[in-house]
């Protein structure tokens, strides 16, 4: 499995010949959007009430909301985050399982987990965790739920990046946070039986 990462909540993986992408952007926010086509495109936000696109590529399957999903082989598990929607959007946590690795995606999550979604994310290989604070989970709260969640590793989302237009907070703090040098990597190579080696939880962070 290889995972990369473009910024904010935008990360790409490739397992098994198949591709997922999590919440594509356009170039209005500074920085360059992915390309190529895709498989999967999981969405942690979305505009409430959920509407059909009728442009949508059909080689392309959308999962948006909670549930119970399974797509050439992966299976997805949708998770709702009441406290942090309203009436105009819809927030998600994501657990996707692929080549027996399990990856969690917490996407724009600014507040504590449901008690279903930290009994479905507990234990995922792999956390992908906003890591730049405010407007989403602050470098202490994030803390505390990977310690609740003790995930083999953590990957931060949602830092700052040069070009990024909107204000942001550094990667840093989360690792200073847990006590961890992080890994800084091109790119995230991952086996199951790596993964399952590890005795305790590792960060790592994605240049674009």
């Amino acid at each position: 499995m290889i995972i990369n990462w473009y910024g904010e909540g935008c990360f790409k993986v490739q397992t098994g010949g198949l591709t997922l992408i999590t919440d594509p952007f356009d170039s209005s926010i500074g920085l360059t959007p992915p390309r190529g086509k895709n498989n999967i495109l999981l969405k942690t936000l979305t505009p409430w009430p959920l509407k059909s696109d009728e442009a949508k590529n059909e080689e392309e399957k959308e999962v948006r909301g909670a549930g119970e999903y399974e797509i050439q082989g992966i299976t997805i598990q949708g998770f709702s985050l009441p406290k942090d929607s309203s009436d105009k959007f819809l927030k998600t946590a994501y657990k996707v399982t692929a080549e027996n690795i399990s990856l969690g995606f917490l996407g724009h999550l600014s507040e504590e987990l449901p008690t279903e979604a930290l009994e479905g994310l507990k234990d995922s290989d792999i956390l992908f965790i906003p890591a730049g604070g405010k407007p989403f989970l602050d470098s202490e709260k994030a803390a505390k739920l990977i310690k609740q969640l003790e995930p083999k590793m953590v990957v931060g989302s949602f830092f700052k990046v040069p070009k990024l237009k909107r204000k942001a907070g550094d990667w840093k703090d989360l690792a200073e946070e847990i006590g961890q040098k992080p890994e800084i990597l091109d790119k995230l190579s991952v086996r199951k039986k790596d993964l399952a080696e590890q005795k305790k939880t590792s960060m790592a962070v994605l240049k674009l």
